[in-house]
């Protein structure tokens, strides 16, 4: 048992899925795991364990932002031996190009966050996807017929920005989509060498203004979650 996971050793797996949305971790666990079982709801963050095609995994909320999603992971890694990791999250689009439901995978993850400030002085550190889970998600979806975008996503710690034209010189640069958490997860993951991927599904635009409802957000990102688990 952790500070912020009530769950005991071996009940969770090795392989977890994590959605910002607590109620995202139960209609996943419930929608596509057999035989889920809750094994947290300390502050009401929740999570699973089931099997998916006779493999364990498991699926657990994170809360929004870094700081948020740094608690769980550090415990789920540390303290229960986690080792991959795939944020499952929605993500607000900065190109035309990119339209509501389109699911984008982070190959790397700016960030306006000074989580790395610290650790390198003076320096710019370029958190990445772990290539093996990458390429897998990228083949299944192949295979499944599943359309994708890859590419450079913003990892922002403020939701309501003060300028509304701001998102436009990170688009002149490349980035396809703005969330909360990526920059942190692939951080973590790089530090304690296990494998992260972030998968998102555009729930909003900034070009257009175009959004989903937020029971949309909570159970209908199906095909995001099916490259999930066909990954692992």
């Amino acid at each position: 048992m952790s500070t912020h996971i009530q769950a005991k050793k071996g009940e969770i797996a090795e392989t977890i899925l994590l959605p910002g949305d607590p109620l995202r971790a139960k209609w996943i666990a419930e929608t596509f795991l057999e035989n889920p079982v809750c094994y947290n709801e300390v502050r009401g963050m929740l999570g699973f364990t089931g099997t998916y095609q006779g493999k364990p995994i498991s699926v657990q909320g994170t809360g929004m932002g870094i700081p948020s999603t740094l608690i769980y992971c550090h415990e789920l890694i540390n303290n229960y031996g986690v080792k991959n990791l795939i944020r499952v999250g929605s993500a607000g689009s900065y190109n035309r190009g990119i339209t509501l439901r389109d699911i984008v995978i982070a190959m790397s993850a700016s960030t306006t966050s000074g989580i790395n400030n610290s650790r390198f002085i003076n320096a710019d550190y370029a958190p990445t996807a772990n290539f093996e889970l990458f390429m897998k998600a990228a083949l299944f979806a192949r295979e499944k017929n599943i359309e994708i975008k890859a590419g450079n996503v913003l990892s922002s710690d403020e939701f309501y920005e003060d300028e509304p034209e701001a998102y436009k010189k990170w688009a002149d640069f490349g980035v396809l989509c703005v969330e909360m958490e990526t920059a942190g997860l692939y951080t973590i993951a790089a530090r304690h060498k296990v494998k992260a991927l972030s998968l998102l599904t555009i729930s909003d635009s900034l070009v257009t203004g175009e959004h989903l409802s937020s029971a949309d957000r909570e159970t209908s990102f199906s095909k995001m979650v099916e490259i999930a688990l066909g990954t692992v």
